[in-house]
């Protein structure tokens, strides 16, 4: 059965003309999971793609999604690894259509943003990097993320989706690193892809590896170019009451609360010109032999959370030389902490000196609240023993305005109980205790919360 799977899963990629290929579907216990090829891109060594695909394909209906992971594969459908294609972002973004335009060619757009403060910038519902192969992103029972619901599509109005799909092929550059983290020198850029000058101050970022740059490369290497896709993976269930929705928060260590200036792309994107950079620079320490517990870049931000809730998920996103990001509430209580995973080897989802994952939180179903306007504290750590530009210290919250149904039951049942029903329940909420406390973390590496120690 399995060699079937692929075979049919090397021809569709293989015969795939149509803007995206359903490779796999599967059910198993009410949970359907789908497997999509993006539309075909196509890299040599050195060269970048950034691109945006509307209208991808996507589960259809009142849903909620469970999990949405992504890699990118080449026509064999074979993982490609780091070292070869750096997968710098991907992002899925939500947005209403007419339903008179054919996906082709949309009029009007009515982009629908996650619940955060960086909207401008950050208003996509799902994305990772290098770390997404690692990177857990289930979304625990009773909870999901609510889309389809019929009753916010406005009329003449459907819901789609579009990808973003950054990738940089380091075969054969001068310098890898320095390629993946957009340096202007390795680019040979002064100007951005609107042809406006760059800053004196401006080294590497996002401004320096638009689509279609070219990365340096050693001399003689020859360039081969391949085409590749971004393989994305979608877990869904049917909606029905009982399940909890939860609101995605995307926050950002380069926040600083202001909202003006924003600036349209040639696709209609909006961008925040100040507040949410998304992006920054790390300075070197300048002084050798120090180990890295003293030679590290911490950058924080306090951000005001416009509506709070129960926090049911939280991860952060790095880049190379990031440490471990974490999140405090404003009482100084820890959120979450979420550490990169460096790989070891040469396989992809194990690339050495690439961030390959990053620890996740789960706290046991209603023990982590975040009270409506709180100050929470983002704090972003990189090693600085040398210099890194285009960073970035995003951190990714799934928050439930309400508590599990079950919890409300449980805590109503118990009052009604007579008197001599208490040891029962003492000891039904003592095995509770200790299978949430079991709960609190799927990734095996970060268990429980703890201080942020580099």
């Amino acid at each position: 059965m399995q060699n079937c799977w692929l075979l049919l899963f090397a021809t569709l990629l293989l015969g795939s003309t149509i803007q995206a290929s359903q490779v796999l579907y599967r059910e198993e216990n009410g949970v359907k999971t789908a497997v999509y090829l993006s539309p075909k891109f196509q890299l040599g060594a050195g060269s970048v793609e950034n691109k945006y695909y509307h209208n991808i394909d996507f589960p259809k209906g009142h849903i909620a999604v469970k999990e949405f992971g992504a890699e990118v594969v080449d026509e064999e459908g074979i993982s490609v690894p780091l070292h070869e294609t750096y997968l710098h972002h991907w992002v899925v973004v939500r947005y209403y259509a007419l339903t008179t335009d054919n996906g082709e060619k949309e009029l009007k757009k009515i982009q629908v943003r996650n619940s955060g403060t960086c909207q401008n910038t950050l208003g996509q519902y799902f994305g990772l990097g290098s770390e997404t192969r690692q990177t857990d992103t289930y979304v625990p029972d009773p909870y999901g993320i609510e889309v389809g619901n019929p009753a916010d599509i406005p009329d003449g109005y459907v819901e789609r989706w579009y990808l973003n799909v950054h990738a940089i092929d380091t075969r054969g550059v001068v310098d890898r690193l320095g390629c993946t983290e957009c340096k202007c020198d390795l680019y040979n850029l002064t100007r951005d892809e609107f042809d406006r000058p760059l800053t004196s101050d401006y080294i590497g970022g996002l401004l320096c590896c638009y689509d279609q740059t070219q990365c340096m490369l050693r001399e003689g290497f020859q360039s081969i170019k391949r085409n590749l896709y971004l393989k994305y993976t979608v877990k869904w269930v049917d909606w029905v009451d009982t399940i909890v929705p939860v609101k995605i928060y995307i926050l950002d260590v380069t926040d600083t609360g202001e909202r003006e200036g924003v600036a349209s792309n040639s696709v209609g994107l909006t961008y925040q010109m100040v507040g949410c950079k998304v992006e920054y620079e790390v300075e070197p320490c300048g002084v050798s032999g120090v180990s890295s517990n003293g030679c590290v870049d911490i950058k924080k931000t306090s951000i005001v959370m416009p509506k709070g809730g129960y926090v049911i998920y939280g991860a952060a996103h790095l880049h190379s030389g990031g440490i471990v990001a974490a999140l405090y509430g404003e009482d100084g209580r820890m959120i979450c902490t979420s550490r990169a995973i460096y790989g070891e080897g040469k396989e992809a989802g194990n690339e050495a000196g690439y961030i390959v994952g990053m620890t996740t939180c789960y706290p046991q179903p209603g023990s982590v609240k975040v009270s409506d306007g709180e100050t929470l504290v983002l704090e972003s750590n990189y090693s600085s023993s040398q210099m890194h530009t285009g960073v970035m210290g995003l951190f990714y919250l799934l928050i439930a305005e309400q508590p599990p149904n079950n919890v409300l039951l449980h805590v109503q049942e118990t009052i009604k109980f007579p008197m001599y029903s208490w040891a029962l329940i003492f000891l039904g909420l003592t095995i509770a205790f200790i299978a949430g406390f079991s709960y609190m973390r799927r990734n095996e590496r970060n268990e429980g919360y703890q201080s942020l120690v580099v």
